[in-house]
């Protein structure tokens, strides 16, 4: 018998052993096969303590949200946070502006601070309020401190300006600058200068004495072109504990009054002849003393020149 051969493709061992298991499976209807009892079945998920922990991690955190929320509610509401700053402090387009009063524990550093127009800028401290200034390199070449005891200023120059920028006071190294017209000194015991004193003028108060004193020391008045002293309405005393000079290097000293008097001269005895008429006459010693002697017709100053020696 001959036929036509059908040629079947070649099946791989895998394709093979997989139709066999299926005919060996494969049985008629109705046929029951009892599965393996110890088969495997896998679960996909958390179960048990896992799901039990799991889920009270996720109720701790939404406790802690809740927390952080409502702490960060209470802090906006405490600070005052709103949209233009915080509290007293307000944020603007000219810098920060601050409202009442502040206490700043550590220092502050700004370009510029300054009140507002109808208050003033008060900076107060239970020990001391110090203001520097600093250059680029963050060195001190200006210091404020008012301190319990004492105002300290520390710079190169320290100068106060009236409204229109006149100096008015200046303080440096090598000089002290008043600028004003008038410089008055109000204590009891006048002005006190260790060394010399320039000035073109010196005057009291009116109705009051001027008093020029060295207590240890002697007391010089010099100047180029002259020194005048006049009291208007009272006496000049010149009082010293020794000599008393007074010297024209290129000129004469003039006596310009109605009356001198020299009441302390030594005076000469009188003479039997014009006692009453009461007239003397100056006489000069080499060394420049002065006496008085009795007048006579001629001069009498060799009569009595033994009050030289």
């Amino acid at each position: 018998m001959r036929g036509n051969a059908v040629v079947l493709p070649a099946r791989r061992p895998r394709e093979v052993q997989q139709m066999v298991r299926e005919q060996y499976t494969t049985t008629t209807e109705g046929t029951h096969i009892e599965r393996p009892e110890n088969q495997c079945i896998y679960k996909i998920g958390i179960y048990g303590w896992r799901k039990r922990c799991l889920y009270l991690f996720v109720l701790l955190l939404l406790i802690i949200l809740l927390v952080n929320f409502a702490l960060t509610i209470w802090i906006l509401k405490v600070m005052w946070f709103s949209p233009i700053g915080m509290g007293h402090l307000h944020v603007t387009e000219d810098g920060l502006r601050l409202e009442g009063e502040s206490e700043f524990l550590f220092p502050l550093y700004a370009k510029e601070i300054h009140s507002r127009v109808d208050s003033s800028l008060l900076l107060q401290s239970t020990q001391n309020v110090t203001v520097n200034a600093r250059n680029s390199e963050g060195e001190v070449t200006g210091r404020l401190k008012v301190g319990p005891k004492m105002v300290e200023v520390q710079s190169q120059q320290f100068q106060i300006n009236s409204k229109d920028g006149k100096p008015l006071f200046t303080v440096d190294e090598n000089e002290v600058v008043v600028g004003t017209d008038r410089l008055r000194v109000t204590g009891p015991e006048g002005a006190l200068f260790e060394h010399s004193v320039e000035t073109p003028l010196v005057s009291a108060d009116p109705f009051q004495e001027l008093r020029l004193e060295s207590p240890t020391r002697s007391l010089s008045m010099d100047a180029p072109k002259g020194v005048h002293i006049k009291a208007h309405a009272g006496k000049i005393e010149a009082l010293s504990q020794m000599d008393i000079i007074f010297h024209s290097s290129d000129g004469m000293l003039v006596l310009d009054a109605g009356t001198v008097c020299l009441p302390k001269l030594a005076q000469g005895t009188r003479g039997p002849a014009d006692s009453s008429q009461r007239l003397y006459e100056i006489c000069v010693c080499p060394d420049g003393k002065l006496f008085l002697s009795v007048a006579g017709v001629g001069t009498t100053c060799h009569e009595h020149s033994h009050i030289c020696l």
